[in-house]
């Protein structure tokens, strides 16, 4: 730890909405520069839907900030939580998972977030370690430490009982659950979206219950996606997947509004704050906002997939996008030995995302929107036999070299 405290500080309220509270936070900062001894951050994480995207590792690149600074990480996979679902923004009960699911899902979680974290300072834990031992009586009790009242306080349970949808018993224990991992870890902060700060909060409640320290809050704003409307998410198609191909997520990067480029700079990369100002500052003295957003492209890229790699991402988007050619370094996909013909193909381009469906390949073909080097293809050539380095291109961007 070679940052002082008020450093510390200031890197983490980079980007963060809101810190409960500021003040608690810098004591806890000042005591573990003293000791020597890094402070532990909670993130609960429940197994539900496993591709994370950008939006998702907006509190993994705050925690991995803190990492960096001397901080342990605690990531707390909802494996017991899981099967009940977290009701956050919900409009009706979610449905459980089944525990295959949750450890299939988790496992893939695992996978995904040591492309953010630092594995050495990370911890992962499973809830149902310590909630599958409580007895009924412990349950009780828990559940003593708060009222309907407050559990009402909530906007989806508000909601739902507004409009007389029913509300299990069973997820009301949600945020109490959550808040019982922040008792056993002894977390000294939380980390979560806007969305959760009810959860977070009942955290720093069941704590001082239980007579510990209190957790500090940090809660950190929902990225809008590609769209600039609405926040990144996979349903809406507006996002920037963590383990998609370096091609494909600069490209994306580039896509986004020029309004918010500071944005993705605070929430999306780990550049110091004084960075994020400088760039602010060029912005604001007229500076062309497509460097700025090449220059954070290669930025968030390279975190991901590392330098040589991102390298080879900006070569293929100038080639492609810029002179309008086909690429020279484009992905490859490797056909099955039976697939000869475009319509045989179909259902491996799904498989890997180039296109979401076949219908929707059949409409972009009928709109004159699909090409095979270079021509455009009617729906009468999808019998058309596919030889070795032929290449696939849909709309202006995107590319697909075919290979037997």
């Amino acid at each position: 730890m070679f940052l002082t405290p008020k450093e510390q500080l200031a890197i983490i309220k980079k980007g963060a909405d809101r810190i409960v509270d500021e003040h608690e936070l810098l004591k806890k900062l000042e005591r573990s520069f003293q000791e020597q001894k890094p402070l532990t951050i909670k993130l609960g994480l429940d197994p539900s839907a496993p591709d994370i995207h950008l939006g998702h590792a907006v509190v993994l690149r705050k925690i991995k900030q803190m990492q960096d600074i001397g901080h342990q990480a605690v990531i707390v996979i909802g494996d017991f939580t899981g099967r009940i679902g977290d009701p956050t923004g919900k409009s009706k009960g979610r449905v459980a998972l089944s525990d295959e699911m949750v450890k299939e899902n988790a496992k893939t979680y695992c996978e995904q977030i040591f492309k953010v974290l630092d594995e050495e300072k990370t911890t992962v834990r499973f809830n149902s370690e310590w909630l599958a031992k409580l007895t009924f009586e412990e349950v009780i009790q828990l559940a003593a430490t708060t009222s309907v009242a407050r559990i009402l306080e909530r906007e989806d349970f508000q909601k739902r009982y507004k409009q007389q949808i029913p509300i299990g018993i069973h997820e009301f224990f949600y945020p109490l659950m959550q808040a019982y991992d922040s008792v056993e870890l002894k977390a000294d902060i939380e980390l979560g979206g806007t969305d959760q700060t009810f959860n977070i909060l009942m955290g720093r409640t069941l704590q001082r219950h239980r007579g510990l320290e209190k957790q500090i809050a940090i809660f950190m704003p929902l990225l809008e996606g590609l769209d600039g409307k609405e926040k990144m998410s996979k349903s809406l198609g507006n996002y920037i997947g963590v383990n998609e191909a370096p091609e494909v997520m600069f490209k994306k990067v580039m896509e986004i509004p020029d309004t918010f480029i500071i944005k993705y700079y605070e929430l999306a990369t780990d550049e110091h704050p004084l960075q994020v100002q400088a760039i602010q500052d060029r912005l604001q003295m007229g500076e062309n906002p497509r460097d700025l957003k090449l220059q954070l492209a290669e930025v968030v890229t390279a975190l991901y997939h590392g330098h040589a790699a991102m390298e080879g991402a900006k070569s293929y988007f100038e080639e492609a996008f810029q002179r309008k050619g086909i690429p020279n370094n484009i992905p490859i996909l490797l056909l099955e030995i039976d697939k000869e013909r475009i319509e045989d193909i179909i259902p491996q381009l799904i498989t890997i995302s180039f296109i979401q469906s076949k219908s929707e390949f059949l409409r972009l073909i009928k709109q004159n929107g699909v090409s095979l080097n270079g021509e455009k293809i009617a729906i009468d050539d999808l019998s058309r036999v596919l030889l070795n380095d032929d290449v696939l291109q849909i709309g202006k961007k995107r590319f697909l070299k075919l290979n037997k």
